[in-house]
């Protein structure tokens, strides 16, 4: 069941007054993992708005999610994107969500971009990404011949969590594309270093422990989802080193008719940064 975003307690006022630290990094296209992002790249911002959303975003072409073709969409600060409606919860339910709202949760935690970091998003048909897009989408699916001639792109940059006491922040992006035909998703994970808000039972200091987030796909239905290994766990930390296509902190997903590659046969454990799951 969803926990209401207005059982928050309403401290975060009181909490900038005090002198929080907003961290907020220079945002441009990294050469990581990450495609890239920011102004430069005629990217729009989210307001600064704790369990805020991106106003609906109607898109130049359908992107079929789940056998089911959506015209429009919203960028929601706590790590979703949603089809349907807008998703302002903050605590991660487990999938499947039975509830008739489709999204895809690249880190599904409680942002508040108000303490720091930002949320970008565009769409576009930028030869130059499209070429990259169809480039990575042929290598991890090398069954399909696919030419991306329309993504979305969005970008949590360094956001902070409700209730920090810290500047931690976290680094992750979702992109969208299709040629019309067939729909993917890449989930990229820069820089995760605190998986809970402290209105979800993680700890302030800390940004661990409590609830965690949740990276994964729901349909709606109560049949159609996926989880990525380690979600609403402590290892979720550890999603910047998994992978299901061989580039740590990379997962691809097809999703017109939802298929997974090389998903890997454990979840990841939790343990030093030198690790490496793939």
């Amino acid at each position: 069941m969803f926990v209401g975003a207005g059982m928050k307690p309403s401290f975060v006022v009181l909490f900038l007054m005090l002198g929080a630290v907003v961290n907020v990094r220079p945002v441009q296209g990294e050469a990581s993992v990450l495609y890239p992002y920011g102004p430069d790249q005629g990217d729009q911002k989210n307001p600064k708005l704790d369990d805020g959303t991106s106003e609906q975003v109607a898109l130049a072409v359908p992107f079929t999610f789940y056998s089911q073709e959506y015209q429009s969409l919203y960028v929601n600060n706590n790590g979703v994107i949603s089809f349907d409606s807008q998703v302002s919860e903050y605590t991660p339910d487990p999938f499947p969500l039975a509830d008739g709202r489709p999204f895809v949760t690249p880190y599904w935690a409680d942002v508040n971009n108000v303490a720091g970091g930002d949320v970008f998003y565009r769409e576009t048909t930028d030869p130059t990404l499209l070429a990259l897009l169809t480039k990575n989408i042929n290598q991890y699916f090398p069954d399909v011949s696919y030419t991306a001639t329309w993504a979305f792109v969005a970008t949590w940059d360094h956001v902070a969590y409700y209730g920090t006491e810290t500047d931690k922040g976290n680094t992750f992006q979702a992109v969208l594309t299709t040629n019309t035909q067939m729909s993917f998703i890449i989930l990229n994970y820069k820089d995760i270093q605190w998986t809970t808000g402290v209105a979800s039972g993680g700890d302030p200091e800390t940004g661990l422990g409590g609830t965690p987030a949740h990276a994964g796909f729901n349909s709606g239905d109560d049949k159609n989802f996926y989880n990525i290994p380690g979600s609403q766990t402590e290892a979720i930390i550890n999603v910047t080193q998994t992978s299901n296509v061989n580039v740590p902190g990379r997962w691809v997903f097809r999703v017109d008719e939802f298929k997974v590659t090389g998903v890997p046969t454990e979840a990841p454990k939790v343990a030093n940064s030198n690790d490496c799951w793939l």
